[in-house]
Order: structure tokens, then sequence, then C-alpha cells
């Protein structure tokens, strides 16, 4: 409240409505499991770095991606994973990523698990001689891969370098910056020829007197020293090309020395570089008690890339995937250092609303599958606001689908057969050959239908009998017989139907709960509960008595009202559709008393319908209406 002290005229602002709750986005797809290459977190060594620079340490959240070139860009795109031991090495998450967005999903985070070797010892550490690729140069400095895996070894790096005109002028360097390389040289002698690379004795960095402010370079001794007037010099700066397959990064008009903010260390570092999604970066450390490498070592090294870029080499997969891996481990509360990983590092991301692993199906043994199953539906359980995706195990038969669904019992699931056919973007055409096929499971593409039906309806309409895009057709024909046995078990069918496509044709969950029988009853109440959760915390700690009971009850009629207008809630009026109550009949005193606000919500959710059935009978001409 405020204070009045002085006499005068006091203007306020003031609200005379409730606070509106918005609701939370619903179509928000999570991943979990291997890819090609990409982010994933680890901590090194605690490396010395140069110039201050923190130890190496890479704690990434899950990256978010918005379209499946994105994705390539941070993971690599649709390459192999993991090692031979593996057996089946199908990228499973990248064809599911690439499914969600043929189906118009829109926003996918992307969880990359990866099972690092470690060193021996009390103190194990990633083994750096395995599963990172690098380029050792000569004179110490070390391109290393970005993240680890064996696609590390198909990243080659060259460098160029340009020499710009002289920037000497009336004695004075000029449009150079400290910790800028500048080429020194006599006025009297010829032009450097463009193609001769730089004299790496006459390299000096540029520096700032910190007496005058004058600009000149680094002394022998580290001091600062002036320029000879009588001199000509020249600005160096390095093109760094980073190549993996298609793609070709250019980092242009990269320093020397780390004082320049475009210094190569900076700009390709381990630590926060420029492009968060770049391939490598350069390793400049040095074993502890030797020195620091000096400017000129490090161009002298990179300049032997001059001559033709070169890959990179020693890049290995990590040991055998496994349930626990995909489960993952939280972050620890003791150590920043240490991320959360797997469906940890998932639960994190708050506005992930569908959640599916499908490197589950390539876990041989039955058990190992129904494991790393369950770790995906507790995840969402325990979250209670988002629904997991499940897949079946490969080449699954009627009577091994059912065996696998009798399995689990949730309402935070669904389970969707069979598996789907695509055409195999990967294999090499033959003209005397059928194109190839491969063989996927159907998360990626259900979780787009998803989010497609999220945004052109809504949470509250069931995705299904919608057409499943970018596929060739279902690996198995579920007949109409067949699906009477499935959708009571609640296992959702994929069919094709005559001049109708492929379409999805089922909507239940995995429970055996008639009350949350349907998956959008179900996602239509996380939506709810989430939303009024998030926009309610505003309630916490505000004196508990009948004015914020009816501000909270006026802000959540609110929001049911808008709820309902969309034709989300069953009714045809509001009464008929929701209640709210907020007050001495949801509270007692002891209650009040323990610091609890109550407030009782009922809502009447609309059911799909599952079954349109129309009678049908005779009719004479001269029957007479009773």
């Amino acid at each position: 409240m405020a204070e009045y002290l002085t006499p005068g005229v006091y203007v306020e602002e003031t609200s005379f409505r409730a606070r509106s709750i918005e609701g939370v986005p619903t179509s928000t797809f999570g991943l979990v499991g291997l890819t090609a290459y990409g982010p994933v977190p680890y901590k090194l060594p605690q490396l010395a770095q140069p110039a201050g620079l923190t130890p190496v340490v890479m704690v990434p959240q899950p990256t978010l991606v918005t379209s499946f070139t994105e994705f390539e860009r941070a993971f690599g795109g649709l390459d192999q994973v993991g090692s031979t031991a593996l057996g089946d090495n199908t990228n499973y998450l990248a064809y599911a990523a690439l499914a969600f967005f043929n189906n118009g999903g829109q926003r996918l985070y992307v969880s990359r698990v990866f099972s690092f070797t470690m060193t021996a010892g009390q103190s194990p550490a990633i083994d750096l001689t395995k599963n990172f690729a690098t380029l050792p140069l000569a004179n110490g400095p070390t391109w290393r891969a970005r993240w680890p895996g064996q696609a590390g070894n198909q990243i080659r790096v060259g460098v160029s370098w340009r020499r710009s005109k002289n920037v000497l002028i009336g004695g004075t360097l000029t449009g150079v910056a400290p910790g800028a390389a500048v080429e020194i040289a006599d006025s009297a002698s010829p032009p450097i020829p463009d193609a001769t690379p730089p004299n790496v004795a006459n390299v000096k960095i540029v520096m700032r007197d910190p007496a005058s402010g004058q600009l000149g370079y680094i002394g022998p001794n580290g001091a600062f020293q002036a320029v000879d007037p009588s001199k000509v010099a020249f600005h160096i700066t390095l093109d760094v090309s980073v190549t993996m397959g298609l793609r070709n990064d250019v980092y242009s008009g990269l320093e020397l020395d780390s004082l320049h903010p475009r210094a190569i260390t900076r700009v390709m570092g381990a630590v926060q570089p420029t492009d968060e999604f770049c391939l490598v970066w350069l390793d400049t450390s040095v074993a502890a008690g030797q020195p620091a490498l000096t400017d000129a070592a490090v161009l002298t090294a990179l300049l032997t890339l001059a001559g033709g870029p070169r890959y990179l080499t020693g890049g290995t997969e990590g040991d055998a995937l496994g349930p626990a891996d995909l489960q993952g481990l939280p972050a620890d509360p003791d150590d920043a250092t240490i991320a959360a990983t797997g469906l940890e590092a998932l639960g994190e991301i708050d506005d992930v609303a569908i959640v599916a692993a499908p490197d589950i199906v390539r876990f041989g043994d039955p058990a190992s599958q129904k494991e790393a199953t369950s770790f995906l539906i507790d995840h969402c359980e325990q979250l209670r606001y988002r629904m997991a995706i499940v897949d079946p195990p490969a080449g699954c038969s009627i009577s091994q689908v059912r065996e696998f669904r009798g399995q689990f019992d949730t309402e935070y699931a669904a389970l969707y057969y069979p598996w789907i056919r695509i055409i195999d973007p990967t294999a090499k055409p033959d003209p005397g050959a059928p194109p190839a096929t491969l063989d996927l499971p159907p998360s990626g593409a259900t979780a787009g239908i998803y989010a497609r039906s999220d945004i052109e309806r809504g949470v509250f309409k069931a995705p299904a009998n919608e057409v499943v895009q970018g596929i060739t057709q279902f690996v198995k024909n579920v007949t109409y017989g067949q699906q009477g046995v499935l959708n009571p078990e609640g296992i959702n069918a994929l069919r094709t139907f005559p001049d109708r496509g492929d379409r999805v044709w089922g909507a239940r969950t995995m429970s055996s709960d008639p009350e949350w029988r349907y998956v959008n009853v179900r996602r239509l109440f996380i939506y709810l509960e989430h939303s009024i959760d998030k926009s309610t915390q505003w309630v916490v700690f505000e004196p508990n008595n009948e004015a914020l009971w009816a501000s909270v009850r006026q802000s959540v009629e609110d929001f049911l009202l808008a709820t309902w207008r969309t034709g989300a809630l069953m009714g045809t009026k509001p009464e008929e559709a929701y209640f709210v109550r907020c007050d001495r009949t949801t509270m007692t005193q002891n209650d009040l008393d323990n610091g609890r606000l109550i407030c009782l919500i009922g809502v009447a959710p609309t059911y799909p319908a599952e079954f349109v059935i129309f009678r049908i009978g005779q009719w004479t001409a001269d029957a007479q209406q009773s």
C-alpha cells in the first residue's frame, strides 16, 4: 500500500480483472537415443586452457530443432549409428525426427545418448584416445571433434590465409584491434605475392600501450613495442573450412591471439563457440609444467593445412546401448559440470508434451525391451504433463503385439501397430531393381500427427483418422477383424483404406481404466492441469482469504470458458461443461491454518465418436407417424 505523507494528487494504476491463464503448448516432441553425431553432455579432464579460458566442460541441454535441416546440422542426419557389436545400426531416432516433421511436427527436442569409454583408475575420466576423432598438428595444437562418435572421422579441416594491404599508415596501425596478427616487412622490399605464405618470424601480435594508448605489437619480452614507421604491416587472418559429407562450414577472418574477439580459440573453441553446432574445436593446451604454445607456433601448425584439407581420425562409437542409457542419470546437485542425460535430461525441458525412444526396438531380448519401455512410461507418469508413444518390437505378429501390450497398464502412453515402410533415402538407386525400402517404428510419424492435430484442431481432438504422410505402406495389413481384437486391448491400428490412404485408426491409451481410455481425454487433462499449474504460481504466499478465492475462481472459470468455446468440453452452456469451487466448502479451518488453498474443478470432456452407428429400418409410403 502506498504511503500518503505529503498533500497532493496521487494517480495510481490498478486492475479490475482476474489474471488470465495461458494455455501451454502441447505439440512439442522429445526424442531420446542414439544419433550419428551431435551434442551430448560430457566432461573432459581438466586441461590447461590458454588466456584464462575455462576447463573443457560440455553440458548442453537437449537440443531444440524446428526442421529436419536443423536436425541434420546438429546430429549428422540419417547415417548409421552405434558400433558393429550393436547388430542393428539403423538410425531410428533420425528417421523418427524426419517422420515427425513430414507429418506436421514443428518443435523437437533431442537428447542424444552416448556411452563413453572411460580411463581406468580411481578417478576415471573420458578417454581422449577413444571415441573422439582428432587431427594432431606439428608443434602441439590439435583439432578435436566437438562430439564423440565415428562420424567424426568424416570431418575434414582446411586452412587458408588472407593478407591485407598495408595497415601501417603514418606510422600508426589502423583497422586492427589488439590480438590481431600483422606481418612486418621492409617498405623497400618488393610486394609480397598473395600466394606466399606468411613469414612466421615476421608475424607480430598487436597490443595497445597501456600508457599512451598507441597500437604496437608484443615484443620479445612480452612488453609493448612500437612499430618502426619505415616498415609496412599486413593484417593476417585465417579462414578455416570444416567439411562433413555435404556440409561445408567456413569460418572467415579468424585471428590468432585469444585477446581478439574473433580469435580462433574463441570462435572455434571448446566452450561457448560462436557457432553452437561447430563440428570441431582447436585444442592448444599443453601438459602440466610445459610452456604455453606461442601464437607463432600455432600459426606454423595451422599453415600446414594450407596445402589441402585433412581428415580427423580415431573416432569410435561408445559401448553397447542398454536400457539404463536411455533412462539416463539426473544432474549432480553438487557439481554443475555434471549434466542430466537420457530421459532425465528431457525431464528438465518443461515444454515437452510428447516423448518417444525409438531405439528401444533395437534391443534383441524381450526383457530389455520391457525394461526400457517401463523407463519411458515411468518418465511420463512421474512428470505427469507428457505422453509417451510406445513402439512395438520389430516383426510382431498379432499375438506377439498383444503379449507385449499386456505387460503395461498406464494412462500416460499409447501403442501403435504395425511398423511403417518407407523408400530408403540412403540407398543408391539401381535402375534394374525396385526401390530399396526400410521398415521403421511408427512413433515419429504418430508424434507428428499428434502435433498436426493439435495445431489444426486442438488437443481435445483425438489424433486418429489422420493420414500418415511420407510412407509407402504399413509393414502389415491389419484387417477389420484383427482390429476387433487389438482395439479393445488398447493397441491402436495403422490401416490402409482404399481411396482414403494410410491412416491412424485408433485413439486409445494403454490403460485399463475406462475413465482414461482415450488419448485425447488424457492429453486434454494434461493441457488443463499444466496450464493452470503454470499460470497460477502468483497465488503462492498471497493472503488466503475470500478475495483471493474469488480471484482464483474467476481466473479458472475464464480459462475453462475459452476452452469450452473451442469445443473441447461437453454441454450446451458453460454450467454443463465445468464447475469451479474455491470457498469454505472446499477448505476447512485446518486447511487454512496450514496454509492450504484448495480449488475444486470439474470438467466434462468430449469423447471421440469411436463407434458411429446408423440404425436404418424400412418405411412404407403410406405409413403414418404415431
